[in-house]
């Protein structure tokens, strides 16, 4: 299924095709994309995070399972994840950024949470700082985390969200490609911090990019199957915004 020009409806035409394809995300990892101990829920609360999806590992998981080897996960060492760009980032000392209480999930330790982008995350200057913030923070929390990125970039993001969110620990050059400005962005938050980002456009499949379990071990992202699942149900007056007919 190819990823469509979301610029062409409303804000609030995308939200209702965003809760569809969170939910999707979610059933995906739940029936059969996650290990055993470890679980998918929407819109978790975290702490400061802002979270569409967050993986739980639940705290009785590591019973007779080395921690390091989530059983049905690619371990890196023998599958390492590739990306258009991969780059190495030094964590921040959380310590000196701790200004408030995080409350964690009864139920599970948070280890990865997927944000899937909206309009309003990059309409101001204000929602841009936010979300890198907010991003970051989840990192230096020691929280994996992916990022798809569909709308183009602004002013305010020159290189998409995923570049602003690695801005926020190093100043390593990355451009979008002019012929494909959109990104998807896998974040290691390991001791060794890793971020895969695949540039993507319209017309493009989504990549199945790793959500990271461990720094060892991670899952491919079920984007693609997910997206199409969401778009089968879009309403059809709105799919006619976006793929018009006869084209």
């Amino acid at each position: 299924m190819p990823i469509h020009d979301w610029t062409r409806v409303e804000a609030g035409d995308f939200h209702h095709f965003h809760q569809r394809w969170i939910s999707a995300i979610t059933d995906a990892l739940n029936t059969n994309g996650l290990p055993p101990g470890y679980m998918a829920m929407a819109e978790q609360i975290t702490g400061r995070p802002i979270p569409d999806i967050v993986a739980l590992q639940t705290n009785g998981s590591h019973k007779g399972m080395p921690p390091s080897s989530p059983t049905g996960s690619v371990a890196v060492a023998t599958a390492p994840p590739t990306a258009r760009m991969v780059a190495r980032f030094d964590r921040i000392n959380y310590a000196k950024r701790a200004d408030r209480v995080v409350i964690r999930h009864g139920r599970g330790k948070v280890v990865a949470i997927i944000e899937l982008v909206s309009p309003g995350n990059k309409d101001s200057k204000n929602a841009v700082r936010s979300f890198t913030e907010k991003a970051a923070d989840i990192l230096n929390q020691g929280v994996h985390l992916l990022v798809v990125d569909l709308f183009p970039p602004t002013p305010r993001d020159p290189n998409g969200l995923n570049k602003a969110i690695l801005d926020e620990f190093t100043d390593q050059a990355f451009e979008l490609p002019p012929d494909k400005p959109l990104s998807v962005g896998a974040f290691c938050a390991g001791e060794d911090p890793t971020v895969y980002i695949e540039p993507v456009a319209v017309g493009d499949s989504l990549p199945s990019l790793p959500i990271f379990l461990t720094e060892d071990h991670y899952i491919p992202a079920p984007l693609e199957a997910t997206y199409q699942q969401s778009w089968d149900v879009y309403p059809r007056l709105l799919k006619e915004l976006l793929v018009p007919s006869g084209s």
